[in-house]
Formats: structure tokens, sequence, C-alpha cells
């Protein structure tokens, strides 16, 4: 049935496609500002911070959306169309939507911004061969690299703000370097032997690469595969065996699994804390602190170091 869904939804968005294929957009609105459409909330927040004033971003995905499975109505194939400029992540992240974006992309700048990241610095997909791990946002540096895309494809759009974008990127991409500091002198507070962070899914690993975690998940690295019962055996042995205090929830995954991990394990006798909850594909609601990609990021970390330190 999710195969049948998928294939009626990209039919929609090939149908779509081609109906506005004849119309051009125009390289700035009414107001002069740029029509940007994005699909993740992060990537909302790079333009916005580099934009400024000179764009109207449109996400497609808010808080709690999964991009894994996320397929755009009518409308949004619409905005889409009309857009001047589209960002999306890419290595397969928006899985459903990957073929439009490309096609939308032979017409006007359809954008991923994981482009220019080097392959040798990407992780492997454990699920598709020749794919990548598409959740870059959880290392800093890498996201850094996503941001200077944002900024380069703004320019080559609009040179004309070429200064504004090249000083705006500056002064966010300042912001992430601070933001990196900061997650690994959290990081360094917990002891090696205690930096074990389990989730519902496999979104972690390029956080656990940089910061120094063992990282494991009860679902695949998308969240279209299902936890099977040895997956919450597994993880129930092993948090067990080396008595792990939490595991964490995510905002844009149900939270029952964890809770038959959590349940599992106090079966066996041992008790695990649900020690919080992540923000992994999505952010946080509009105009919260989480809501932006600093605030979601300091979340995390605030979150992970005081459970597994029990503060």
């Amino acid at each position: 049935m999710k195969k049948i869904t998928a294939i009626a939804a990209l039919l929609l968005l090939a149908t779509s496609f081609l109906v506005g294929c004849g119309e051009e957009s125009g390289v700035e609105s009414a107001d002069n500002t740029l029509n940007v459409v994005t699909t993740i909330g992060q990537i909302t927040d790079i333009v916005n911070n580099i934009g400024g004033e000179h764009v109207s971003v449109t996400a497609l995905m808010g808080p709690g959306s999964d991009p894994h499975q996320y397929t755009a109505s009518a409308s949004e194939v619409n905005r889409l169309q009309d857009a001047d400029i589209v960002f999306y992540n890419g290595l397969f992240l928006e899985a459903q939507m990957e073929d439009i974006l490309e096609q939308i992309g032979e017409r006007k700048p359809s954008v991923p911004v994981s482009r220019d990241i080097a392959r040798d610095n990407l992780l492997a997909s454990p699920l598709y061969d020749d794919e990548y791990d598409p959740h870059i946002w959880f290392e800093v540096p890498l996201w850094m690299e996503a941001a200077k895309t944002v900024r380069d494809t703004l320019i080559e759009v609009d040179p004309a703000k070429a200064d504004d974008y090249r000083a705006n990127a500056d002064g966010y991409l300042a912001e992430l370097e601070a933001l990196h500091a900061y997650v690994q002198e959290q990081a360094d507070r917990v002891p090696e032997s205690k930096r074990v962070l389990i989730t519902a899914h496999d979104a972690f690993s390029y956080f656990g690469r940089t910061y120094g975690f063992q990282v494991l998940g009860l679902q695949g690295i998308s969240t279209a595969s299902e936890a099977s019962t040895a997956d919450v055996q597994r993880l129930t042995n092993f948090i067990v065996a080396n008595e792990i205090p939490a595991i964490f929830i995510e905002s844009s995954v149900p939270v029952r699994n964890a809770e038959a991990v959590q349940a599992a394990v106090a079966n066996q006798g041992f008790t695990v804390e649900i020690g919080g909850e992540l923000f992994s594909d999505a952010m946080g609601d509009w105009g919260t602190e989480e809501g932006t990609y600093v605030g979601m990021v300091r979340h995390n970390i605030d979150t992970i170091v005081g459970a597994l330190l029990a503060e």
C-alpha cells in the first residue's frame, strides 16, 4: 500500500509539473524579493538568515513533518513551479519528491544543499547502494558547507545583492562556528564510557562521528523502515548489559517504539528513562528557540547531556 501511494503521488507530481512547464518564473516578485521554496525547516533557517529581507521563503515541511515519507500536494507543486529558487537537502532524504525536484532543476535553480559537500566526508547509507546518510545537519561543520551553497546560489541568481548575501552569510557562519564549539564543549562533559545515544531512528550518525558518541537507533536510517521485535530485543539486551541510563524519543517519530524498548528493559529488571525529546528530521514550532537550527541543536545537546549525566 505504501508503494502504491508513493507511486500515485509521484504521478500526481509529474502531471502537475508538466502542466506548468510552459510557465516561466520571474527572477523576483513584485516587491523585489526572491520567491524561495524549501523542503525541511533546517534549510528554511539557512535561507532566512542569509537571504534576509531579499527573500520570501515558503517551507513545505513544518514542525513534526517526516521528510522520508513526505509527498507534496498539488498546491505545493504549484508553489515549486512558481518559485525563483528551490532548495532541498538531497541525498535521498526527500525520497518521494526526488524526481520532481530534479525535473524542476532543468528549468530553474533547484539546488540540493548537500551538492558541494565532498562525498568522502559523507557517511554511507546502510539501506541504499551508492547513497549516503542524508542527516548532514547534525554535523555542524557539514551544515556550514550547506550554508555556503545557499549563499553562492543566491549570489548567482541575484548578483545585485551579492554584498548583502555575503555579509549575512559571514554572520551566520560565525554563529554556526560558535554552535559547533558549544556542542563539543557540552559533549566533553560526558565521560567517554557514557557517550551512548539511543534514539528512535538512526538519524544521529554524523553527530556521533563528530562529537564522540556511539549511536544506536531502533529503526533504520529512514523512518519508512519498521522496527521489528528483533530490533527491540537487540536494543533491550544492549541497554541492560551496558546499564544505559536513558533513551530518547524524536519529535517526528511516534513514541510507541521507544516505549516498547523501555517496557522490555523493565521486564529484565532494569530501568531506563526516556531522557527527553530530540529534534531530528524536523525542528520545533515556528517562533520558538527550537524552531531555529541553532536552537534545535542546542536543545538536543543539552537534553542528551542532561539525561546521560542525570542532571
